[in-house]
């Protein structure tokens, strides 16, 4: 199956059909998905912003991460299955959709951003835990997130103005 006929499939669901034809279910999804944006990406943007050495500085770097990390993932896996499914209800204009692909190409990248973070910048969060300025590689992890979470953020909002 390709990924247009998949779309395709994916849309003549139940659950897609809910989506377009209830009177608030879109309305309801998106609010939910901008909502969890914010609690993930909000928190996410202290935690970059620690990176950076720009705020919170009296804070170690692994703490604000444990405070922070239950907002980011919760809002962060609330707003993947809402999206998913606002995604099913128009899987074949998202899947032709310009920003959509931005939106998904940028998700991917900020995955391995937040991978190579944890697999070899925090290996050495020891040595710089509590630095008023972090290294150059977590400053480099917090600024590309900044720029990949804005990139998804300014991609998803103009999905709302060329998909329909």
């Amino acid at each position: 199956m390709s990924v247009l006929g998949f779309c395709e499939w994916i849309e003549m669901t139940w659950l897609a059909t809910q989506v377009r034809e209830t009177a608030y279910g879109f309305s309801i999804l998106a609010t939910i998905h901008v909502l969890s944006m914010t609690f993930s990406v909000g928190t996410l943007i202290w935690f970059d912003l620690r990176l950076l050495g720009a705020t919170l500085q009296p804070q170690r770097v692994s703490r604000i991460y444990r405070q922070l990390m239950p907002w980011m993932m919760g809002g962060f896996v609330i707003s993947v299955v809402s999206g998913a499914i606002l995604f099913a209800g128009y899987a074949t204009r998202s899947y032709a959709n310009t920003a959509f692909r931005i939106k998904l190409a940028t998700l991917v990248l900020a995955g391995v951003n937040a991978l190579v973070y944890h697999v070899l910048t925090e290996r050495g969060i020891a040595g710089w835990d509590e630095a008023l300025k972090p290294p150059p590689s977590a400053k480099a992890a917090g600024i590309i997130s900044l720029i990949l979470w804005t990139t998804i953020i300014v991609a998803g909002r103009t999905m709302a103005y060329t998909l329909f």
